[in-house]
């Protein structure tokens, strides 16, 4: 024993390799640890689903939390999670969930109904000690779920036992049940969330597939298996999320192995995955759109003549292919891959004279100057960033006479100012769907409601049209999806005809893999749900 030990302390590893006998060398490779690590380009902002919004925060969070309800494999369908099953009352306003049974927090806290409601209880009940909304400068999904505590429309919470959860809606919300599901409405051990005096973004505990084990800020952060995960243990045994913000770093890291999969692809490296045999290229259409909003409410873009006019002036199938890899071209609110969507709509033609006709229409022969804004970074849904669509649009609308002076602001900057700060021009926007719900696009991005004290503003273009506004307060209160799929069908014709914005695209999703991952799908919400399937071979 004495000189095994001394052989494990001073030989080299490929040494002690080459002492395995034969017939174990297969059980030590079978046994070893197998590690998974994607390569991100950003830092997480935290960890605890109710403080944070951020993608990136997204990712990892989606490996270590369940939702009442979870999204299935590969698709924005609600499916079991914490709840088995659930029961949705005739007026839409009752919904009542019952939990499986045996499972338990990562720190062995059992998960049941009166845990569950005990977590939410922080996001809605300001006389929680946690209470999430009261926090100074924290952004968060709850009043978009369970309602707005300020103007009291919030929802009624009861935990009948430890198997039943109820709510009670103050009004139908067709859209609740596929909110519950985000990532951003993850359930978090209670008993945790005591224990850190409430800090449960930087000690993460959840009932998922992988337990938190460190984050090194601006480095990486792992998370190892859970082996007693109630849909079943996971393949790896642990994933690091390596913070890698320079693109072409990123990529180096996939040619080399250092990294299985990739996170953020840019267009202009599509090619180099699919001309390497050992690397995969994973794309689906995305659940994004992308625009440049016009201030419908301020200067020439009052009359929607001129929107059109800009629709028509920019060729956005060039630009969708040059510069987006070949982006789908939109001409809607929201895209394609959601019920409601119009397929009897077709995007805006380029049509250079149609567009100088409809000025002189609107009284702008000449056309005429203004501004716009634009950010420099990638986003999910514009992975090539603002400042680059606005430099290829910028041109077209010289074209017919309107001259675009850029102004360019930082991430965080240029939403206060779009959000918050009256504005005449342009602005480059996009948005990546929250919850697979027809509503998360066409309710939050171009209704009138979203400006009208709304926290965070996201019609940003401050669209108005009250027969539109009628149709998505019309699919809240409605639960057949086969007749809300009838009233948003008409209500992109709508959209189309005001054209709020030049209809961009809608971008695919798109990650990369070694050849060696297996199990991987795409989600259309982006986040990395069930990895528990994902295996090294």
């Amino acid at each position: 024993m004495m000189r095994h030990a001394l052989l494990r302390w001073f030989l080299p590893p490929f040494l002690m390799l080459a002492l395995v006998p034969v017939g174990l060398w297969g059980v030590a490779q079978a046994q070893a640890p197998k590690t998974l690590v994607i390569a991100i380009g950003a830092d997480q902002t935290g960890l605890d689903p109710q403080t944070v919004e951020n993608n990136e925060s997204g990712f990892i969070m989606a490996t270590m939390y369940d939702s009442i309800v979870n999204y299935k494999p590969g698709s924005s369908v609600v499916g079991p999670g914490l709840a088995e099953k659930w029961e949705i009352s005739p007026d839409g306003k009752v919904y009542t969930f019952h939990f499986r049974h045996g499972v338990k927090f990562h720190d062995g806290t059992p998960m049941n109904a009166r845990t569950v409601a005990q977590d939410i209880d922080r996001a809605i009940n300001p006389q929680n000690p946690c209470y999430v909304l009261g926090r100074k400068g924290v952004d968060t999904y709850d009043d978009f779920t369970y309602g707005s505590v300020k103007d009291g429309n919030v929802v009624k919470m009861d935990a009948l036992n430890d198997d039943t959860l109820r709510f009670t809606l103050p009004k139908p919300n067709a859209p609740f049940l596929s909110s519950v599901a985000m990532v951003w409405q993850a359930i978090v051990s209670p008993e945790a969330t005591k224990k850190y005096n409430c800090d449960a973004s930087q000690h993460p505990v959840g009932t998922g597939p992988f337990k938190f084990v460190e984050a090194v800020r601006n480095d990486h952060v792992t998370v190892e298996a859970n082996p007693d995960y109630w849909g079943g243990k996971p393949k790896v045994d642990r994933i690091i999320f390596q913070i890698v913000p320079e693109s072409a770093t990123r990529m180096l890291k996939l040619e080399r192995n250092e990294a299985q999969i990739l996170a953020d692809v840019p267009p202009s490296d599509y090619s180099r995955v699919t001309g390497n045999k050992d690397l995969k290229l994973y794309q689906q259409p995305g659940l994004t759109i992308l625009g440049v909003a016009m201030s419908n409410d301020m200067g020439p873009f009052k009359d929607k003549r001129v929107r059109q006019a800009m629709n028509y002036a920019v060729d956005k199938d060039a630009i969708n292919k040059g510069l987006y890899g070949g982006a789908t071209t939109a001409g809607q609110g929201m895209p394609p891959v959601l019920w409601g969507y119009n397929k009897s709509v077709t995007p805006y033609p380029y049509d250079v004279n149609k567009a100088k006709d409809l000025l002189k229409e609107a009284g702008f022969p000449n056309g005429f100057s203004t501004e716009m804004m634009v950010y420099s970074n990638p986003r999910g849904y514009n992975p090539i960033g603002g400042a680059k669509l606005g430099e290829a649009v910028q041109g077209y609308f010289a074209k017919v006479g309107v001259n675009v002076k850029i102004t360019q602001y930082e991430w965080g900057a240029y939403l206060d100012k779009v959000r918050h700060t009256p504005w005449e021009g342009f602005s480059i926007l996009g948005w990546s769907g929250d919850n697979g719900d027809p509503d998360n696009f066409l309710g939050d991005l171009f209704e009138w409601d979203e400006i009208a004290g709304a926290k965070r503003p996201n019609n940003n273009a401050r669209h108005r049209n009250p027969d539109y506004d009628k149709l998505m307060v019309q699919g809240r209160l409605v639960s057949d999806q086969a007749k809300r799929a009838q009233i948003y069908e008409q209500a992109n014709k709508i959209l189309h005809d005001d054209a709020p914005w030049v209809f961009m695209n809608y971008t695919n999703q798109v990650r990369a893999a070694r050849a060696s991952v297996q199990g991987f799908l795409l989600n259309p919400l982006q986040m990395f749900f069930h990895m528990e399937q994902v295996s090294l071979q």
